[in-house]
């Protein structure tokens, strides 16, 4: 961490690529066209209930909605519409996802950064931010309480931008996590599915990101307004280019990620033009590469320790209108995973769940060090924001079980190769959800099985039962091969799939 300015700016210096931000612009544009997204936002009005009908229809067909389409959804008015597209947005979400909700956990490995992000508690000028770098030996504790006492088998690691937890790190902690491996009840924890939320990489880094095995790479755009994004990027810094940032997912894909994840950090600025601008990007890469998004996230703006722009920004999300911009981003990216943290309230995120979400962290903590930790020592200096909702893995899985919903740990389609285009055409024809069903329940059982108290045991047995039922139903053919597996895992046998 004791690196010299010189090193340090010429580290900053070899960040961006410009060939690889240039390649992929057209006729020297990229795709965020905020005139056309302004006029179509101011132009597109009106509550006519047959348009919305047939956009809402097109959505049901799993198609991706037209920046026009998505300006008519954004600027609804009528209560009773936006009803109707509520009720649309969780039948899609059924019909894609059938009746699951994906847990994972959040693993912030570092708050090193040399950015200076205007509303991050990990900015460079913070200095009141503890900074901190985990050790492997410290990965590895970390890991062997997620998947040894709490029972995840999915994490998103977080690095920050500094060149101590560049690609070698990020490489080394992949594959910590992945080595750990814990006697449970009656089998053993392991992290099967690491995700990585890390900075934008170049082109080489991202190849041997993909052969390392991650999951989703995931970075966020934060605002795809250019004056915001400039105004709370400062000019010294690589994350004030905004293109380079802005075609991360370009360059995973031609490194071979085919799973990548998007996102807008939701206050910075007006929420129609973030969701317009998800939209146009989703788009951009079904375009270019076949694929779009395998996920898109929403986060709002929460306090964080000495970060007073948080109390000035002026664009504050209501919580009506956060629960539009979701119906309005499942509607118009329908295949499409859509995650919920635990920035929001747990009441939020309950609320949500029907309106099309499929992802959700629980028993969240991002401070550096925290799982292994003493819990009694502060973490607010070692933190990005403030958590809205710390409820624990088993009360998060009781809720959801009440609620009727089923958590699946499943991580099988990327050892069975069910990625990118694959699980993109699977999903448009709603054939991923008998898989995701099936290996839902195989994982849901070795959850209640290893980890389960007696409350969480009684509330989530009839969920499972229920989901048995429906599979011998739905998918006779399949029934006998699942019940094999089901009756194997139930003796102890881990990490069963379809």
């Amino acid at each position: 961490m004791n690196i010299s300015n010189q090193d340090l700016k010429g580290w900053r210096d070899d960040r961006v690529n410009p060939r690889q931000i240039e390649k992929y612009l057209k006729a020297g544009k990229d795709f965020i066209d905020e005139d056309f997204v302004l006029t179509r936002l101011n132009r597109c009005r009106g509550d006519d209930r047959k348009r919305i009908r047939d956009i809402i229809d097109k959505s049901a067909s799993l198609q991706t909605l037209s920046l026009d389409e998505t300006a008519y959804l954004l600027n609804v008015k009528d209560k009773d519409l936006i009803c109707q597209m509520a009720r649309a947005a969780a039948l899609i979400k059924k019909k894609v996802y059938d009746n699951r909700i994906v847990t994972f956990a959040p693993l912030y490995l570092s708050n090193l950064c040399v950015n200076d992000c205007l509303y991050c508690g990990f900015r460079s000028s913070n200095s009141q931010s503890k900074r901190t770098l985990l050790s492997l030996a410290e990965v590895r504790s970390e890991v062997k309480v997620l998947a040894g006492e709490i029972g995840h088998k999915r994490l998103i690691v977080v690095y920050g931008e500094h060149p101590d937890c560049g690609i070698d790190y990020i490489i080394d902690t992949i594959k910590a996590i992945y080595d750990v491996k814990v006697k449970t009840r009656n089998g053993f924890g392991n992290i099967r599915r690491v995700n990585v939320n890390a900075p934008p990489l170049k082109v080489e880094e991202l190849v041997r990101l993909r052969e390392a095995g991650i999951g989703t790479y995931q970075v966020f755009q934060e605002t795809y307004h250019r004056d915001t994004y400039n105004t709370v990027h400062p000019r010294n810094t690589i994350k004030n280019n905004y293109r380079w940032r802005l075609y991360t997912m370009h360059r995973a894909q031609e490194a071979g990620i085919d799973d990548v994840g998007i996102g807008a950090l939701f206050g910075l600025y007006d929420w129609r033009f973030e969701v317009m601008g998800l939209v146009a990007h989703s788009s951009a890469l079904e375009e270019d590469f076949g694929i779009g998004p395998h996920t898109i996230s929403f986060p709002r703006l929460e306090p964080a320790n000495n970060t007073p722009f948080i109390n000035a920004a002026g664009h504050k999300v209501s919580d009506d209108d956060f629960k539009k911009l979701i119906i309005v981003l499942r509607l118009a990216v329908p295949y499409t995973g859509m995650i919920i943290t635990a920035r929001e309230t747990r009441q939020m995120r309950r609320q949500a769940l029907s309106l099309g979400i499929t992802q959700t962290d629980a028993s969240a903590k991002i401070g550096i060090g925290a799982y292994a930790g003493d819990p009694a020592r502060a973490q607010d200096k070692k933190q990005q924001f403030i958590l809205g909702d710390t409820g624990s893995l088993e009360e998060v899985i009781g809720e959801f079980a009440s609620m009727g919903y089923i958590s699946s740990f499943c991580t099988a389609g990327y050892r069975c190769g069910r990625t990118g285009k694959c699980i993109m055409e699977l999903l448009r024809s709603g054939q991923e959800g008998k898989f995701c069903k099936l290996n839902a329940v195989l994982t849901f059982r070795e959850w209640l099985d290893d980890f389960a108290g007696e409350e969480a045991k009684r509330i989530s047995e009839p969920v499972i039962q229920s989901e048995i039922n429906q599979i011998k139903e739905r998918m006779p053919g399949m029934f006998c091969e699942f019940i094999k597996l089901y009756e194997r895992v139930k003796k102890g046998e881990r990490d069963l799939y379809f």
